[in-house]
């Protein structure tokens, strides 16, 4: 009877025994699954913040080298209106900052402006950073092609559209002279009805850039982003043939 107990005992020890040891290597093995899920997680973590810089700059580099003519839609899919002229004003008139001008154009091409025109720099805005309208008219009368746009069109004709303003990333401002900036409902009168984007030129006769009289608006709207097209209407107008195309 009492060899039967031991027995008893005894099994019932080592069945205990072995449940623990079974338990224990068992947590265990979760313990190491887990730590090379952990382990993977944080390698593939460690390969994307690599990777994202990179990314960025190999994004930003084939932006900056895309050839203008080969970014957005082609000139026939942009759907742009013939360039339209009309009397420029304005030429030197500068009003102290804060005026609100009331332009006759809208966007405009021409017209008085503020002292100071937008840093040669900066090539794109949003509302969040543009300059008063009033600055960048004096760019227009610098000789830059500025690209208003709706600041309500698709966040992808945007971004077509900032890529087309790093193709002009040079520091000679006597090639680059090129600018992208939103236009809304307050800053005046509509957009073209159905037209994202109007290139606006200040043009002045290249061999007496200071006759007023021979002065003009020039604008282009057109309803989809097409670097083509920009690229045609700066060859038509090109910064010399401007009022003051030699300041910056």
């Amino acid at each position: 009877m009492a060899k039967s107990m031991s027995k008893t005992a005894s099994s019932t020890g080592g069945s205990r025994r072995d449940r623990l040891a079974s338990f224990e290597a068992a947590r265990k093995k979760e313990q190491r699954r887990r730590t090379a899920k952990l382990f993977a997680l944080c390698l593939v973590l460690a390969v994307a913040m690599l990777a994202y810089p990179l990314y960025l700059f190999v994004d930003d580099y084939r932006k900056r080298t895309a050839e203008l003519g080969d970014v957005g839609v082609s000139i026939a899919a942009a759907g742009c209106n013939p360039v339209s002229e009309t009397a420029a004003s304005g030429n030197q008139d500068h009003v102290p900052d804060g005026t609100k001008v009331p332009y006759p154009d809208f966007p405009p091409a021409t017209g008085p402006h503020y002292n100071a025109p937008a840093p040669f720099t900066k090539r794109f805005y949003t509302m969040e950073d543009r300059p008063a309208v009033e600055t960048l008219v004096h760019n227009l009368e610098h000789g830059y092609t500025v690209a208003w746009y709706r600041d309500s069109m698709p966040s992808e004709e945007k971004d077509t559209l900032e890529q087309i303003s790093r193709t002009f990333s040079g520091d000679d401002y006597t090639k680059d002279k090129f600018i992208a900036a939103p236009w809304s409902e307050p800053d005046g009168a509509g957009f073209p009805e159905g037209k994202n984007v109007v290139l606006a030129r200040w043009y002045a006769d290249p061999s007496n850039p200071g006759n007023a009289a021979t002065q003009k608006g020039i604008r282009q709207a057109c309803t989809l982003v097409s670097g083509a097209a920009v690229a045609d209407f700066m060859a038509k107008y090109p910064y010399t043939d401007s009022p003051e195309p030699t300041a910056a």
